[in-house]
């Protein structure tokens, strides 16, 4: 009898761990850390001067400005824009025309003599921006959002910079300066 009681004892305790094993709930696994990549970016801006110009108090796009704007659409159309901003002179609301159209985007318009303000807007608010300014603003209002604004934009040949400035949640800012479109100085022939 003695033997009987301690194979039922044993049972008793073996089905108790088996029991408890399947109430217990499992233990999450730990997930591996995903390799840090950086914050993703709350703002990203895309700021140009307008496309080449006529000549005259407001004037408006070359064929080759033209050609220009539509390259500059071509470059931003997949990139997210939400807002697109420009001051209200025929150049640069022309440079900003297709990309608004392709996008369905209306076009905003800013004063280009309150640049710190505006700066202040762009920083802080979160979106895919493209704005289109002057050769005396753009590289000012790079500077103004904190990022590098390199060597003053050359008026009288460049049109084909592009700053792409990045700015994340702990207002960490970082910049690159890009090309679009034809090289200013080859007139309309493609980069490679």
């Amino acid at each position: 009898m003695a033997a009987h009681l301690i194979r039922r004892g044993f049972l008793a305790s073996v089905s108790a761990i088996l029991l408890s094993a399947c109430l217990t709930p499992a233990r999450p696994v730990a997930e591996e850390p995903a390799p840090d990549a950086g914050p993703a970016p709350l703002t990203r801006l895309f700021l140009v001067r307008h496309a080449e110009k006529e000549t005259g108090p407001d004037p408006v796009l070359t064929s080759a400005g033209e050609a220009r704007a539509a390259a500059l659409a071509e470059r931003l159309a997949a990139e997210g824009v939400t807002e697109i901003w420009s001051t209200q002179t025929r150049r640069t609301l022309s440079t900003a025309h297709p990309l608004a159209t392709e996008l369905g985007l209306s076009v905003q318009s800013y004063d280009p003599a309150a640049l710190p303000a505006f700066a202040d807007q762009l920083a802080d608010t979160p979106g895919v921006k493209l704005v289109i300014g002057h050769s005396n603003t753009t590289d000012a209002l790079v500077a103004l959002i904190g990022a590098d604004p390199g060597p003053p934009i050359d008026d009288a040949a460049e049109f084909d910079r592009l700053y792409v400035i990045k700015i994340t949640e702990g207002l960490q800012i970082s910049s690159t300066i890009e090309r679009y479109g034809s090289s200013s100085a080859d007139g309309l022939q493609p980069r490679p």
